[in-house]
């Protein structure tokens, strides 16, 4: 009984992205994101789907989303990992993952206020943090390691 008591008051939280190219930038957000549910808290991170990403942000990524759920959910901090859905739609996925906690990425402003409006408007007691950027790397980014590449072939 004290071990399922322990596990029900294990908070869940949600973090989601496209994971393209996976950085040490994706790494942090995660980590980050995790230590937002508190000691013990269990991250389930949603991977946008290959035709979310084409309608998103209008170009294929470069690696697949099979690959890139599994290559998150390699991640130590990753709990599970899963693709999300071909409709985004985030009631569905709140729904399905009952999250104490989401955690959205510092350029995801309008997801930011996606979840908050469907927080608030359903009442749920969910809370929304925004984790940082960290620091300024050469190669904090997919768009800038693709760029990177880009360079390097030229020469």
């Amino acid at each position: 009984m004290a071990c399922q008591e322990r596990k029900k008051k294990r908070k869940i939280v949600l973090a989601s992205g496209v994971f393209d190219l996976l950085h040490l930038g994706h790494v942090k957000y995660l980590e980050e994101a995790k230590r937002a549910g508190g000691r013990n808290a269990e991250l389930i991170v949603i991977v946008a789907r290959d035709s979310t990403v084409e309608k998103r942000k209008d170009k294929k990524p470069i690696v697949s989303e099979n690959q890139r759920r599994a290559l998150v959910e390699s991640l130590k901090v990753v709990d599970e990992a899963l693709l999300g859905y071909e409709t985004f739609d985030i009631g569905k996925v709140v729904e399905r993952i009952k999250p104490d906690v989401i955690a959205v990425g510092h350029d995801q402003d309008s997801m930011e206020q996606t979840v908050k409006n469907y927080v608030k408007e359903k009442g749920l007691k969910i809370k929304v943090v925004k984790i940082g950027k960290f620091g300024e790397d050469e190669l904090d980014s997919s768009s800038k390691i693709k760029q990177k590449i880009i360079e390097h072939f030229k020469r």
